[in-house]
């Protein structure tokens, strides 16, 4: 559990330290613009060192610092882990865990969370990369093996882009020697992380229909999730088919960086034939069915943050969501009375974190 969190050149705080309720529910309070969600995305950055706002990192430092700092403590089992990240402009970021030198895997392993915010309806109606994006945050903290595909695809397409830009169009013989390495290292990365999203998306699909059936209020509404691949057959065969075309274009034109995620109601396309109302229960029961993912490979719920999730829904979905909601550990800020059912077990405004 999360028992500290410290924030220094973070966003608004020059200094800030927050240490919430070790079971149940902590309530950010503030005037807007005072940092409530701020101290959200710091605790989701310790896990993830990305921003669930979507911001750059350069955009997460204080105006004025070159570099920001985030540092948490946490007990598991026991055991006292410490996380620290360094923020800087351009180069030079840095992650550590109990000072030892750490990559996204670790900090996913060391403080796992799950975010809910407004914004998670883009994942449903918004384009390809939320999607994504989405499943492959899910597989860092669930599959170590996923991960390390997804690291290894990451890196060859960022090597074989570079490769391509490079030719301008036309391809020496050194070029095409080289492409042919990238080439079969993204094939085997991306063949495999592939693979793990399907089988992510097929242990996920049951669970995400039915919390969209308790948050709607239906119980014969069937939820579709499909795997749309930018390209058939063996990876590697459609990367040599393409390799002329690519050169052409100095991208990949093909890979799981371009594939999509179909999310259905009762076969109609979510993003076109669905409801704002129905869009955002599916996005909330997207996270429901990670949450319940994560806490069944970890043994225990992961740490729970709900960025004013409440005052976007009626008050049915409202009571829905929180009867759905599991026990564990949660940071809470919201913009209207904390609903009934919630366990509030601190309150802080977060004017009086700052040294």
């Amino acid at each position: 559990m999360l028992q500290l969190v410290s924030m220094t050149d973070f966003r608004v705080f020059s200094a800030a330290t927050m240490e919430p309720a070790e079971e149940g529910t902590t309530v950010l309070t503030g005037a807007n613009g005072s940092g409530k969600t701020t101290v959200l995305e710091a605790v989701a950055f310790l896990g993830s060192q990305r921003s669930f706002r979507g911001a750059p990192r350069e955009a997460m430092i204080r105006n004025g610092a070159e570099r920001g700092y985030v540092r948490g403590e946490l007990m598991v089992e026991g055991r006292r882990t410490t996380v620290e990240l360094e923020l800087a402009r351009g180069a030079g970021s840095r992650a550590q865990v109990n000072r030892q030198r750490a990559r996204r895997l670790e900090l996913a392993e060391a403080v796992p969370s799950t975010v809910f915010s407004p914004d998670d309806l883009e994942v449903v109606r918004g384009g390809p990369s939320g999607r994504r994006r989405l499943l492959d945050d899910a597989l860092v903290g669930l599959d170590r093996q996923a991960a390390m595909a997804l690291e290894a695809a990451e890196r060859a397409l960022r090597q074989r882009g570079a490769l391509l830009r490079q030719a301008g169009g036309r391809a020496s013989a050194e070029i095409e020697r080289s492409l042919d390495v990238w080439d079969a290292r993204l094939a085997t990365a991306g063949d495999s992380l592939v693979s793990a999203r399907r089988v992510l998306l097929g242990r996920l699909h049951p669970l995400v229909e039915a919390a969209y059936r308790a948050l709607a209020g239906t119980g014969d509404v069937r939820v579709g999730l499909h795997y749309e691949a930018s390209w058939s057959g063996p990876y590697a065969d459609a990367l040599a088919a393409r390799r002329r075309e690519d050169l052409r274009r100095a991208t990949t034109t093909a890979g799981p960086h371009r594939d999509d995620v179909a999310i259905e109601l009762d076969g109609r396309d979510s993003r076109l034939q669905a409801s704002q109302g129905e869009q955002r229960c599916l996005a909330l029961g997207l996270r429901l069915g990670l949450h319940r993912l994560m806490a069944a490979r970890l043994g225990r719920p992961p740490l729970l943050l709900l960025d004013d999730v409440f005052s976007e829904l009626d008050p049915m979905r409202t009571r829905a969501l929180v009867l759905e909601l599991p026990p564990g550990q949660c940071l809470l800020t919201t913009a209207v009375p904390v609903p009934s059912g919630v366990q509030v077990a601190k309150v802080l405004d977060v004017a009086g974190l700052s040294a």
